[in-house]
């Protein structure tokens, strides 16, 4: 029989681990939020460049609970 290695899977310390518990969402809803984070306005400029094509990113305003 082969043995299954059970390692913890883990989190990189480069990516932020409220990330996956924020929505995404995509520049028209950045524009109408009252309070704007920079990484919403960086998101809108670049979205009004022509031809620019974007998957919308994590509102920080949506954030939920912490891993442990």
């Amino acid at each position: 029989m082969a043995k299954k290695s059970s390692k913890k899977k883990l989190i990189s310390p480069q990516v932020n681990k409220h990330e996956f518990n924020m929505k995404v969402v995509t520049s028209d809803v950045c524009i109408a939020c009252k309070s704007k984070c920079s990484r919403g306005i960086q998101y809108m400029e670049k979205m009004s460049q022509p031809g620019a094509i974007g998957k919308g990113v994590p509102c920080i305003l949506t954030k939920g609970k912490a891993y442990k």
